[in-house]
């Protein structure tokens, strides 16, 4: 279904200013046994202009997709080396990220020809390399996060996370480490009890500047980002997020699964509540405004939890009503109706934050994502929240794709973002991984301080958007989207819409018109 503003047929006869955008999907492929191969699953994807095609990462590897037809065309199994967390392509070059069987240890990165679908290169870069970009110049970036692997019966094992740059024109890989921040204070959130940055950070996602200079990488668990000088090859900061006072009004939040009549779930529930959301995004997009970069941030929220492995290991999640979480007493004298099932009793919050003096109990009640994308200036300063605005509309405008289940841990867990320039206006499509079908909110991004609400696509074929890839080719737009849970690819064209206010300024004129052929021929 075209979405279009009322009196779109008309739009020819002026040059628009684009304000909005409709959209249409194209088709949707379902990847597994009977189209590519079994256990093959879609996760993230990357655009290939020379061929017209779409390649898309899960379990198994690489499917390669017609983007015209939606139809299969080749497997790259990838499965001999480790698992495949992203791809990226570049003039005819792709880039596969893979993490080794055994997760700490170095991880790699694939490249292949896209027109021969070809091997050429392998390169060893840091532990877990989860996502994968290329630079204006031609080099490969991975964000390697390091994690823990927890074992049973034997000691975990630390990895370190870490950004690698491979330089392919030398065959050389320089990997940056975060040692020179262990014993800092207030820059990122250290999770582990008695761990150091340098262990701690995990790079999650990377976004380029517009002048090619810089990266800013996600580290989501430690609720900051990195930013790096790719001329000297350098982290030269990092930026916490800090936190997102849901007292506030426009920070209302829904916190319990189970807030309606006994014990029962209540969708859309959303309050002001006295607990405070790290941001903590996923994936991260760049684009540029007034001559300055500006990054869009997707605040999913995660936490480390080994005991979901190994029985024991270190879980900081813990819900609000817990008898092992207690509140200060001063802070929360209504600490008891705090702690109950249809209030904050259902929320998870961390162990790890919120005993601001270290006496054992906790002055604030830190929980994890923001529910919300957030815009950061060129040095990682947020200028934009989007506040409760993504659950608030989706329930106002589609109700039964809440999923009320999700509310006490990280509700629609906005994960995927991606932008896309359509005149002299710049959309953002953010993708929620917790919806009972799969939605992308597109929001008017232009200016990076005053957000605007454009639209949601729908797609009740899929569930969980994931990797969102939004690209030009032959003079249409399109937006491209890995559904992980529903193990999809979907493909949508994406339609300027020019401003209202033009319409009427355009009907107004031709009034006026009207009425003076009128008084000519009386």
């Amino acid at each position: 279904m075209v979405r279009k503003i009322a009196a779109a047929a008309i739009a020819a006869l002026f040059v628009p200013v684009v304000q909005a955008a409709g959209w249409e999907k194209l088709w949707t492929f379902e990847h597994g046994a009977g189209t590519s191969v079994e256990g093959q699953t879609s996760e993230i994807l990357a655009f290939d202009s020379l061929n017209n095609e779409l390649w898309v990462g899960g379990l198994k590897g690489v499917d390669i997709l017609n983007a015209a037809t939606g139809s299969f065309v080749q497997h790259i199994d990838t499965t001999a080396f480790g698992e495949l967390n992203s791809v990226a392509i570049r003039n005819g070059v792709a880039a596969f990220a893979i993490a080794a069987p055994v997760k700490t240890d170095a991880g790699s990165v694939l490249t292949y020809d896209t027109t021969s679908r070809s091997f050429q290169q392998s390169y060893l870069v840091g532990a877990l390399p989860d996502m994968v970009t290329f630079t204006a110049d031609g080099r490969i970036m991975t964000a390697n996060e390091g994690e823990p692997l927890a074992r049973t019966g034997f000691e975990t094992i630390e990895a370190r996370g870490s950004i690698s740059i491979i330089d392919t024109t030398k065959d050389s890989v320089t990997t940056l480490g975060f040692a020179g921040y262990d014993g800092t204070t207030g820059l990122g959130r250290v999770v582990t009890p008695g761990s150091k940055p340098s262990i701690d950070w995990e790079p999650e996602y990377i976004a380029l500047s517009k002048d090619g200079q810089f990266a800013m990488v996600t580290l989501q668990e430690a609720n900051a980002v990195a930013k790096i000088d790719l001329m000297s090859q350098q982290i030269v900061s990092v930026t916490s997020l800090g936190l997102k006072d849901h007292s506030l009004p426009g920070n209302e939040l829904d916190t319990s699964d189970r807030d309606g009549p006994g014990n029962s779930q209540l969708a859309g529930n959303y309050r002001n509540a006295p607990v405070f959301g790290m941001y903590m995004p996923d994936a991260i997009a760049s684009y540029a405004s007034g001559g300055k970069t500006y990054y869009i941030t997707a605040n999913e929220g995660d936490s480390r939890n080994l005991e979901d492995f190994v029985d024991g290991e270190f879980n900081e999640e813990v819900r609000v009503g817990s008898s092992s979480y207690k509140l200060d007493p001063t802070v929360f004298p209504d600490a008891a109706a705090l702690k109950a099932n249809s209030n904050l009793g259902r929320l998870t919050a961390t162990t790890s934050g919120g005993d601001l003096d270290g006496d054992g109990d906790y002055d604030q009640i830190h929980i994890f994502g923001g529910r919300s994308f957030s815009i950061l200036d060129e040095d990682g300063n947020q200028v934009f929240d989007s506040g409760n605005d993504l659950e608030a509309r989706l329930f106002a405008a589609f109700p039964a794709l809440i999923d009320d289940g999700r509310s006490d841990n990280k509700g629609v867990e906005p994960e995927g973002v991606t932008v896309l320039e359509l005149g002299d206006r710049t959309l953002a499509f953010i993708g929620f991984e917790r919806s009972k079908e799969s939605v992308i909110a597109i929001y008017d991004v232009t200016n990076p301080t005053a957000a605007t609400f454009v639209d949601f696509i729908v797609d009740a074929d899929s569930v969980s958007p994931e990797g969102l890839s939004a690209y030009e080719f032959g003079g249409k737009y399109f937006l491209a989207t890995a559904n992980e849970v529903s193990g999809t690819t979907s493909l949508f064209s994406i339609t300027p819409v020019p401003e209202p206010e033009t319409y009427a300024m355009l009907l107004a004129g031709l009034g006026l018109i009207g009425l003076a052929a009128r008084r000519r021929r009386g």
